[in-house]
């Protein structure tokens, strides 16, 4: 028996503000790997109708924006507006709350979008937003590297976290061949962006293969992790210390009981400009607030 857990999970195919995703987090499967509670991968795609998603609120996470082609303009309520560009992040802490609207400005699009889930001591924490327009670069294997948050392979990211977190974009133009050290504490998880990579966990008698629309999950105790790909490929490493007990999410917020979700649900509805604020300078209407379903406490 394999003493590292590994998991295949299937993205959930969809449409954000005209942008086809592949939604890897949450699932049935795995509500979390570590602090990182959702994850989209949007594009590669040219669209006729650029994306556009009007204003909306958060509370309760960072968004976390990792640009591979295209741009997209940012605007948030506490006044920030920032283009997007290849190669750079935009990390948006909404804590207490905040909102905010995003444009394309470009026909072709491809990024990563990922929430992180702030921890009790944070998460009513006043809400920012910051830009990256650098971030650690390194060679693996084959691979170029950006390290986009958290410490590797003796670089630190920029990128600030409340809680252990590992972000690793990795990309290699034809065949490439990288054994990465991990941090034993830490769950990961392999998330294919293009191509195709076979993935090998220390600690786990197998070889997974896998694709875009797949993320692999490797449980604790895995040291070190070998990549190989034959052709073009790219990915992202995700990983970050277990949480005891998985965030709730519902829409775009993330509490821990469904009576927060209730309250904050209203507050949007209410359009007052209070938690959330406004967000100037977008051109259309802001996004409803969904009925609150039945929701349960997390455990």
């Amino acid at each position: 028996m394999s003493a590292v857990f590994v998991e295949r999970i299937r993205s959930h195919v969809g449409d954000v503000g005209g942008l086809p995703i592949r939604r890897a987090l949450p699932s049935a499967a795995r509500r979390t790997i570590g602090a990182w509670c959702f994850a989209d991968h949007a594009g590669p795609a040219t669209t006729a109708q650029r994306m556009n998603v009007g204003p909306h609120p958060h509370t309760g996470l960072s968004t976390f924006s990792w640009m591979i082609e295209g741009e997209i303009l940012h605007r948030d309520s506490l006044g920030s507006e920032q283009l997007l560009r290849p190669g750079q992040v935009n990390l948006m802490t909404a804590g207490h709350g905040i909102s905010h609207s995003e444009e394309s400005q470009t026909d072709r699009i491809h990024l990563a979008q990922l929430w992180i889930a702030l921890p009790d001591a944070e998460r009513e924490r006043t809400p920012s937003f910051q830009h990256f327009a650098e971030l650690p670069q390194l060679d693996a294997g084959g691979f170029d590297g950006t390290l986009l948050v958290g410490e590797f392979a003796g670089q630190r990211s920029p990128v600030p976290s409340f809680t252990p977190l590992l972000g690793l974009d990795l990309v290699a133009s034809g065949p490439a061949d990288a054994v990465l050290a991990l941090q034993p504490g830490f769950e990961h998880g392999v998330m294919l962006l293009e191509g195709e990579v076979e993935v090998a966990p220390a600690g786990y008698n197998a070889v997974e293969t896998v694709a875009p629309g797949t993320l692999l999950y490797v449980g604790p105790g895995c040291e070190a992790l070998e990549l190989r790909c034959t052709a073009a490929s790219r990915l992202l490493l995700l990983g970050g210390e277990p949480w005891a007990t998985p965030p709730l999410l519902w829409w775009n917020f993330v509490g821990r009981e469904p009576a927060e979700m209730a309250v904050w649900a209203q507050d949007w509805a209410q359009d007052d400009g209070g938690r959330f604020g406004t967000v100037a300078g977008y051109v259309g209407p802001r996004i409803a607030v969904p009925p609150v379903p039945a929701l349960r406490r997390p455990g």
